[in-house]
C-alpha cells in the first residue's frame, strides 16, 4: 500500500499527512511535487491542506492547473482512490473532480476548532473502518462553506454522496453544529463513482491521543483495506 501526497507551493499539511499515514498508521507514503506528470505508481493520492499558490484568485483555483492535476484527474477517472482535505477539497472542486464550491464562511471568520462529524455511510473506501457514527476532527479554514445549486445538492443526497456532515454529539445536523454555513451541514462528499472524496476537516490532525484524538486514522485504514481487497484501485498493476 503506497500513498502519494501531492505538494503544491503553499501546501503546509503535507508533513502532517505524511506523519499520520507513515509514522502513526505505518503505511508507505511519498511526496509528489506539483510538477510531476505521472502518479500511476501509487495506490492512493492525497491532496493535503494549506494555501496552494497563496490561494490567489480563490482557494485552489491556481493549483487546479498544476501539471500533476492532469495526472490526478486521469488517475481518478480510471478508478484510482483520491482524497482531498481542506485545500485539497477546494482543489478537487476547482478541477471538476467533485461538484460544487467552497466559499467564504458565512460568518466571515477563519475557524480553527474541533467539530463532530456524522458518518453518513460506512460502506465507502474512506469510511468502512469506522466502528462509530460520530467522529471528532479539527477544521482550519476561512473558505469551507460548501455550496452548490439545488439540483446538485438533491443529486448528492439521493446518491448517498454526502459522506460527512457537521453534527452534534448525537449525530444530529443542527444549525449550531455547522461551523461555516455549508448547505445541509455538508462536510465531505464523494464523486458519483465513490472513488474521490473531499472533506474540509483534517483527519491527519486527529491521529494521536496526545493531540486530541485518533478518529482520523480510520480514513487511511479504510483506504488500505479497500485497495488491499482489490475493490477499487489497480493496485497490482501500479507496482
Amino acid at each position: 500500500m503506497k500513498f502519494g501526497i501531492v505538494v503544491f507551493p503553499g501546501t503546509w499539511s503535507d508533513r502532517d499527512m505524511h506523519h499520520a499515514i507513515s509514522i502513526v498508521s505505518q503505511y508507505d507514503a511519498e511526496y509528489i511535487w506539483h510538477t510531476e506528470t505521472s502518479v500511476s505508481r501509487f495506490d492512493a493520492i492525497i491532496l493535503p491542506g494549506g494555501f496552494s499558490y497563496g490561494d490567489y484568485l480563490r482557494a485552489g483555483a491556481i493549483a487546479r492547473f498544476s501539471p500533476v492535476m492532469a495526472a490526478v484527474s486521469d488517475y481518478a477517472h480510471d478508478g484510482g482512490i483520491v482524497f482531498g482535505s481542506c485545500n485539497g477539497f477546494q482543489i478537487l472542486c476547482e478541477a471538476g473532480l467533485l461538484p460544487g464550491a467552497l466559499v467564504r464562511n458565512d460568518h466571515t471568520q477563519f475557524r480553527c476548532q474541533s467539530v463532530r462529524l456524522k458518518i453518513e455511510h460506512h460502506d465507502t473506501p474512506f469510511t468502512s473502518g469506522y466502528d462509530k457514527d460520530v467522529a471528532t476532527m479539527p477544521i482550519s479554514h476561512g473558505e469551507g462553506n460548501y455550496q452548490a445549486d439545488s439540483d446538485t445538492i438533491a443529486e448528492l443526497e439521493a446518491n448517498g454522496q454526502v459522506i460527512f456532515r457537521y453534527a452534534d454529539a448525537d449525530g444530529d445536523a443542527t444549525e449550531w453544529s455547522n461551523p461555516n454555513g455549508s448547505i445541509n451541514n455538508i462536510a465531505g462528499i464523494t464523486n458519483r463513482a465513490g472513488n474521490v472524496l473531499g472533506m474540509m476537516p483534517h483527519p491527519e490532525r486527529a491521529c494521536e491521543s496526545v493531540i486530541g484524538g485518533t478518529d482520523g486514522n480510520a480514513v487511511w485504514h479504510s483506504i488500505a483495506q479497500h485497495v488491499g481487497d482489490g475493490v477499487g484501485a489497480m493496485s497490482a498493476s501500479r507496482r
